[in-house]
């Protein structure tokens, strides 16, 4: 099979499209890619979340169960991803708020968006959890 055409069903020889001998990732596409990613994450860590509050609801026990679980060091890691994953989303979505708005769609500006997506999630989810600790 060569790398301009595909065996389709049937034996037929297909073309390839085009754009897969030129795809090249960058950077705004995989922050796109990534912002899709941590919205579905967020659904399952919203998930957690509701287990922690209708735990609360139930009674102690289930709440110290809750606890525990959420507290253990593999709870606390899934708490840190999901927090990243909601910072991380966040910023996303002001930067898509940003080209709603027909703004930054040049290439240094577009260019620096997506870095500043990723720049700014990590240290901010890092200061999020500072915070609630020195909170606790």
């Amino acid at each position: 099979m060569s790398t301009s055409k595909a065996k389709a069903a049937g034996g037929v020889e297909r073309p390839l499209s085009p754009h897969l001998q030129i795809y090249a990732p960058s950077w705004t596409m995989v922050m796109s890619i990534v912002h899709r990613i941590t919205g579905a994450a967020l659904y399952f860590g919203t998930i957690l979340l509701a287990y922690w509050l209708i735990s609360a609801a139930v009674g102690p026990k289930a709440f110290a169960t809750a606890q525990w679980i959420l507290g253990s060091w593999i709870g606390r890691l899934v708490l840190f991803g999901y927090t990243w994953a909601l910072v991380h989303h966040l910023i996303g979505g002001i930067r898509f708020l940003i080209w709603d708005f027909g703004r930054c769609f040049d290439e240094k500006p577009r260019l620096m968006l997506s870095k500043l997506n990723i720049v700014l999630s990590v240290p901010l989810t890092v200061l999020l959890w500072i915070v609630a600790y020195a909170i606790k």
